[in-house]
């Protein structure tokens, strides 16, 4: 079982997101292997039931912290669920479970350009864990 998990409140992504997210998660290091929890919006409130138990959680959200790549590669240290809100923000559930709000921008990004972009720091700083030049100063 994954140690880190994306979880995403949305509709179907578009096939290049979906593409894009999938290829990044498959080339993840042994050891830091992504599990998805997906909920459509209108299942929403039963995300914070579904999140694996013992778990830190990870909000993203337009207002939280900004993080250099090697400050976000320490978040993989443990088990770690990363949480996308639907279109209209976090579930109120979710922001009080969070042990971090966390910005990918200070721009508002599209919900499946934001998959894609964590999936790819994901993959970033799981490298850089692992020693692989993927990642540059």
């Amino acid at each position: 079982m994954p140690r880190l998990h994306l979880a995403a409140v949305a509709n179907r992504l578009p096939r290049w997101a979906q593409a894009a997210r999938d290829q990044y998660l498959s080339r993840m290091p042994r050891g830091y292997e992504v599990g998805l929890i997906q909920v459509r919006p209108s299942a929403a409130p039963s995300l914070p039931g579904r999140l694996p138990p013992g778990s830190r959680v990870v909000a993203l959200d337009e207002r939280g912290r900004d993080l250099a790549t090697a400050q976000f590669a320490k978040l993989l240290a443990e088990p770690t669920v990363f949480v996308i809100g639907a279109a209209d923000g976090l579930d109120p559930e979710i922001r009080k479970r969070a042990a971090m709000l966390l910005k990918l921008s200070s721009l508002t990004l599209p919900h499946a350009l934001a998959q894609v972009m964590l999936c790819e720091q994901l993959y970033r700083a799981a490298t850089l864990l692992s020693g692989h030049p993927y990642h540059r100063e």
